[in-house]
């Protein structure tokens, strides 16, 4: 898995105007984001939305949020993840973001972001409103961007009126997919009582999406008139299970883990949820026993491999972790963070050029993912391609708000890339967006 905990673009609500910034994670799995994918798709589609344009990504953060940035990307903090008891109450939350995109309700916030997609841009929008500082953590080192609550809260908050036409939405949407509209009862049920409490004591979500009485009560009567009774569709059931498991077996002890392993009731998430546990005990033997139990169970599930690829990278075991992402990416040829897992082993086994490769078709398929720009950065200087290195390195700066690190870098790209290139171009987008920010 790589639920890196990555300190990359924070993007982060629950902030309290009691502190002035603090360094969060954005989760980058693609076993998760397939599954949020899967249980997204028929919603975005009800939406009018294209599932393949519209990203579902995980934020570190304990507490309840959800929040849009672009018309691109949906963000889902793990607290409240971990919080839905159902596929239907996760797909009602997709519902609510996805209707403010269609409903249009970013058009009014003070920012032009572009296209999130572009890792710079993401990360010199966020920087308008955010100081920036550097860290390291977790399972890898990254940046970190300090977002200051009252900005943000600025940035993402909603009107009534908005939360209004976006309950009402969403709801359609659940009616039009099939899926039972129960589930937003039941989120809606998670948040009530928390506009009585204090702002610095509310979950973030009642600080950017406003609730009340009425609202309960209206998505309460939408759910009642609904005329069918739905019965679960079993791929979402199972994908649900999965992208909880997965976090949780990550997130939480590896003891709490051992012993909630097999809660779904799914063999191969169980012998996963096992595996990581014994990964994170450092007991190699028994997590390849575990890993290599859940992909006999589903030989051609990419994801399967791409974790017993983690486990042996970051147990040290290069040779055969290359072996591991080379099955992965067989079975998955596009899947962007899959790629990159590939370029990063390569690049660690001393396969520069192929690692390269792999590494740039990452970055092609998604700018977004800091890893690959640093290890693509890396590769690329090995070669003796500078010019490419340093727009890498100015992208992965400006992705963590640190635009005057990005500028050096990008001015030193446009003096070394020929000029009019993509790549040169690249490095203009960058110093177009540090210059705007001075």
């Amino acid at each position: 898995m790589q639920l890196l905990r990555f300190l990359a673009i924070s993007l982060i609500l629950s902030i309290t105007l009691a502190v002035p910034a603090r360094a969060v994670t954005l989760l980058r799995d693609p076993d998760i984001e397939h599954a949020l994918r899967a249980l997204g798709a028929p919603v975005l589609r009800a939406a009018g939305l294209n599932p393949d344009r519209v990203d579902i990504m995980v934020i570190d953060a304990p507490n309840m949020n959800a929040f849009v940035i672009d018309a691109d990307s949906i963000f889902i903090h793990s607290g409240l993840l971990l919080r839905m008891d159902s596929p239907a109450m996760l797909q009602s939350v997709i519902a609510h973001e996805a209707a403010h995109i269609a409903n249009g309700h970013l058009m009014r916030r003070p920012i032009n972001a572009r296209n999130a997609r572009n890792a710079a841009a993401l990360g010199t929008a966020l920087a308008a409103v955010a100081g920036a500082a550097t860290g390291s953590g977790g399972f890898a080192a990254g940046a970190a961007a300090g977002i200051q609550g009252a900005a943000m809260r600025s940035f993402f908050a909603h009107t009534r009126a908005e939360e209004n036409a976006a309950d009402s939405s969403g709801m359609r949407f659940l009616h039009s997919a099939g899926i039972d509209l129960n589930g937003a009862v039941q989120v809606m049920d998670l948040f009530r009582g928390q506009e009585s409490l204090a702002a610095s004591r509310q979950d973030a979500y009642a600080r950017t999406h406003p609730l009340s009485r009425d609202r309960y009560r209206r998505v309460r009567a939408l759910a009642d008139a609904q005329s069918r009774t739905v019965a679960p569709d079993p791929e979402a059931t199972y994908w649900f299970a999965r992208a909880k498991s997965k976090l949780s077996a990550f997130q939480r002890s590896p003891k709490w883990t051992l012993t909630r392993a097999g809660e779904y009731g799914y063999e191969d998430i169980k012998l996963m949820r096992q595996a990581i546990a014994h990964h994170r005990n450092a007991d190699l033997r028994r997590a390849l026993k575990a890993i290599d139990g859940a992909v006999a169970r589903r030989p051609d599930d990419p994801f399967l491999h791409e974790l017993r690829g983690q486990i042996l990278m970051e147990s040290r075991q290069i040779k055969p972790a290359v072996a591991a992402y080379a099955r992965a990416t067989n079975l998955a040829p596009r899947n962007a963070l899959i790629l990159g897992s590939y370029g990063r082993a390569l690049l660690a086994d001393g396969q520069v050029q192929k690692a390269a490769q792999f590494l740039e078709s990452a970055r092609s398929r998604d700018g977004r993912d800091f890893r690959v720009l640093r290890d693509l950065a890396q590769a690329q200087a090995r070669l003796g391609n500078n010019g490419m290195a340093s727009v890498l390195t100015a992208e992965r700066y400006a992705m963590a708000g640190r635009l005057k690190d990005a500028k050096i870098h990008a001015e030193r790209a446009s003096g070394l890339l020929p000029r009019g290139s993509a790549a040169w171009q690249r490095a203009q987008d960058v110093l177009h967006a540090a210059k705007a920010a001075e």
